[in-house]
């Protein structure tokens, strides 16, 4: 790991009116490093993701980003190309529900393209070869890469989503409730998945979910939110087994009687 965070929170806030979505959440994020964003529904951690992801302005505080140059940048004062540069490029995003983040009526191969046309690559047979070199990693045969989106199974839309974030190589892939709504025999090959290829390609991920055992199985480190605050942050090993905060025990608690 770099010895320099990648990502720098300070202070960030949302307010919808006089409801608070997030408060005072600071943190740092490093190179290769998973850190999950845990809590129950309306605990705003949807909204922080969002926050740090660029989708949500913040109505207070800063998210800084340390851009391939080395220079760490604001990035709520990049300029909206710049941040939409970086969405394409340095960065991944995997919506919870997989149409949001693809494009359902073009091929499976056109969506795991698309990212690849983005950071410049204009030859035909390099871009095919990478999308089916991709469907195999996650697990989707290559004669389906003609086929569309909508023609796959919920899960294998999932791995679609991921093959198109992760086809340019980012630095950093924020995860919103990543196996929301699939079976679970479907959600443990895509967490086995996931966890394998963050770690062959030493990606940085935020990972929102309300599951613990998906907190557990992917993250390093942990940050609970309770009514848009962080109540306890730690090692997520620390946390699962010995929970400081009231909260926490009581998160931890009723999983384990379930």
């Amino acid at each position: 790991m770099s010895d320099t965070p990648l990502l720098k929170v300070r202070d960030l806030s949302k307010f919808y009116g006089s409801r608070i979505g997030c408060q005072n959440v600071s943190f740092e994020l490093w190179p290769g490093e998973v850190l999950a964003i845990v809590g129950e529904s309306g605990s705003g951690k949807t909204t922080l993701l969002n926050c740090l992801a660029t989708r949500l302005a913040p109505s207070a505080g800063s998210v800084e980003y340390r851009m391939r140059d080395g220079q760490f940048r604001d990035l709520y004062r990049l300029s909206e190309a710049e941040r939409r540069f970086l969405m394409r490029t340095d960065w991944g995003f995997v919506h919870q529900n997989p149409a949001d983040g693809l494009r359902m009526t073009v091929s499976a191969g056109a969506n795991v393209g698309e990212r690849l046309m983005a950071i410049g690559d204009r030859h035909y047979g390099n871009i095919r070869a990478t999308a089916t070199d991709w469907l195999g990693r996650v697990e989707i045969a290559s004669d389906r890469i003609d086929d569309q989106p909508r023609a796959f199974s919920g899960g294998m839309r999932q791995r679609l989503q991921i093959a198109r974030n992760l086809v340019t190589n980012p630095r950093l892939v924020f995860m919103d409730e990543p196996t929301g709504g699939l079976d679970v025999s479907v959600q443990a090959r895509l967490l086995d998945l996931l966890r394998g290829l963050v770690s062959d390609l030493g990606l940085a991920a935020i990972v929102v979910t309300h599951d613990l055992a998906v907190a557990r199985l992917l993250s390093h480190r942990m940050m609970v939110m309770k009514d848009g605050h962080i109540v306890e942050t730690g090692l997520t090993d620390r946390v699962l087994d010995d929970p400081q905060a009231p909260y926490t025990q009581l998160l931890v608690s009723s999983i384990l009687q379930v």
